[in-house]
């Protein structure tokens, strides 16, 4: 059984701590809810009243993409190769264990305990969603912030977040949210509607599911995107792509653009640093390519960790090899963060190396991030090697895109255009 307490998991003191502390991102402009707690000294309670998660989980709407081990599918646990013949299930407390599966780690979960997400509990033997109708942060953004360089270039982004996420980062840049749990966060329910009203009022073409991973608040992801649809605004998910295929492939029916974070290219570091694995996320990708969903992928180069020629160019000849030359594939700094501080930034030699190793394979689009003003964040012409997208940080400067098509040579460019 898989539940919310791990070794790299942060203490609930720590959180409430970091929540009061919470100004770098505050200053970035993420507006979020937290608990209004005094900080903490050590013996003193940490001030959450049963009543409190009680409400939250009444208040909790049945989660989808799991299954009950009263259901009578026994191979939802098993393997057929275990031997189960004859054999009746039985829990000790008469309460059914739920086996999620939402995302690849396919939680089973006992009664009044939560997946790895946290976000998700078994409440009587039915799976709920603790943060449905929950955002505990939303901000306007350029869509360039995600990033996505080749999706209506220069468009507003509403985006949005909650609590929880499946995989434990020790580079985090939102841990504060991502590794938090509902409860963490006082925010009152927001239906659906009014996200998209919020969209339109604020004039954004663009509605993001970010900042965390969407893919734990999937059911409010697609009832946001389906009304969203209806008032001609574009959505988008930034994501560790570590989820079933079912479930992807519904969000692929409602999303019009995917943002995979391929962390490194490499098992060990997934497992070591993610807390994950990378099967999972490179299915992820390849099923989003073969949808009419537009596509693009980061990684982040983490010095000593993920950034060898060895594992660098193993991603690039993936990426070329599976997905062909038109995806676009930003290499971005690291800064160090959570539970590496130890660590430098990444240098940018690291990233022009990264980037010249994807120019070399064929990747016709790949960039240098979280480096403002380098040449590398700009979009050139396949053909004339003209810039067709001038960025500063996350702003367009220049577009010279016409119809899909460069202006100067009458090249096509891959990506959706205004």
């Amino acid at each position: 059984m898989l539940v919310a307490g791990d070794e790299n998991m942060i203490s609930r003191r720590q959180l409430l701590i970091a929540a009061a502390r919470i100004a770098p991102i505050a200053s970035a402009g993420l507006a979020l809810s937290p608990r209004r707690w005094p900080v903490l000294l050590p013996g003193e309670d940490d001030g959450f009243e049963p009543g409190q998660i009680a409400e939250l989980v009444r208040a909790a709407p049945r989660a989808r993409y799991w299954v009950s081990t009263a259901a009578g599918d026994c191979l939802a646990c098993h393997t057929p190769k275990d031997d189960i013949s004859d054999r009746r299930h039985h829990d000790a407390d008469k309460s059914p264990a739920v086996r999620c599966l939402l995302c690849a780690r396919s939680c089973t979960i006992a009664e009044g305990e939560r997946g790895m997400c946290r976000a998700r509990m078994n409440v009587k033997g039915e799976l709920r969603s603790l943060v449905y109708g929950r955002p505990i942060a939303t901000q306007v953004d350029p869509i360039e912030k995600k990033p996505f360089y080749h999706f209506l270039p220069g468009a507003d982004a509403f985006s949005l977040a909650t609590s929880g996420c499946p995989l434990r980062c020790k580079f985090c840049q939102n841990w504060q949210i991502s590794q938090a749990r509902p409860e963490d966060y006082s925010t009152p329910f927001v239906p659906p509607a009014e996200i998209v009203r919020s969209a339109v009022s604020r004039s954004s073409a663009v509605i993001a599911f970010t900042y965390n991973e969407p893919t734990v608040f999937t059911e409010y992801m697609v009832d946001i995107a389906r009304l969203a649809r209806k008032q001609k605004r574009r959505c988008v998910l930034i994501s560790c792509g570590f989820m079933n295929p079912q479930p992807l492939a519904e969000m692929c029916d409602v999303l019009d653009a995917i943002k995979i974070d391929l962390k490194g290219f490499d098992e060990s570091f997934y497992r070591s640093v993610c807390g994950a694995e990378m099967g999972p996320v490179l299915r992820t990708i390849r099923n989003i390519a073969k949808s009419r969903v537009h596509l693009e992928i980061v990684n982040l180069v983490v010095p000593t960790l993920n950034d060898s020629d060895k594992m660098l160019r193993a991603l690039v000849d993936w990426v070329m090899g599976e997905l062909g030359p038109d995806v676009p594939v930003h290499f971005t700094s690291f800064h160090p963060d959570y539970q590496l501080l130890n660590l430098p930034p990444t240098p940018v030699r690291t990233l022009e190396r990264a980037r010249e190793f994807a120019l070399d394979k064929g990747i016709r689009y790949c960039f240098v991030g979280n480096t403002p003003d380098h040449p590398g964040n700009h979009t050139y012409c396949p053909e004339c090697k003209k810039v067709v997208i001038r960025r500063s940080s996350f702003f367009v400067l220049e577009n010279n895109i016409k119809d899909g098509h460069c202006k100067f040579c009458g090249r096509a460019i891959a990506g959706v255009w205004l």
